[in-house]
């Protein structure tokens, strides 16, 4: 598995991974929150791949020095394989080059599915948090 930095070619695959994995809401704002951030920083928005297909991709913003994971979308048929760790690990290296030290996960109803999942990361200290508005909507 390779983790890197979304490519504008992999629009239409990313699309097609949040369909099959998201709920068709959480798709939506997932979405609108994509096309935000790679106006922002695309370097915060990562992609796994295996064989040449997408298999899991992750939204990752900062604000005010504080590291947020907004989405984790893998493959229902590549999941419990490590893709999302692996992608976790990744972005937390990124925030670092960025002098930010701490994620947070944006705790909206969507991600609250996974807290189990973020709880299980020992190794990542990682607090949800409650957005003061999506980040779709946010300003710059």
């Amino acid at each position: 598995m390779r983790i890197r930095t979304f490519q504008l070619s992999d629009y239409r695959s990313v699309a097609e991974l949040l369909q099959v994995s998201l709920s068709e809401e959480c798709c939506e704002e997932t979405m609108a929150a994509l096309a935000k951030q790679l106006s922002w920083d695309s370097e915060l928005v990562l992609i796994a791949e295996r064989e040449d297909s997408i298999i899991g991709a992750m939204i990752g913003t900062i604000d005010r020095n504080q590291g947020y994971v907004y989405r984790i979308a893998v493959h229902p048929d590549h999941r419990g394989e490590g893709v999302a760790r692996t992608m976790l690990a990744m972005m937390s290296q990124r925030f670092r080059q960025r002098n930010v030290f701490k994620i947070q996960i944006a705790g909206d109803k969507h991600n609250e599915v996974l807290r189990p999942f973020y709880q299980s990361l020992a190794d990542h200290p990682i607090d949800f948090v409650t957005l003061s508005k999506p980040l779709a909507i946010m300003a710059i």
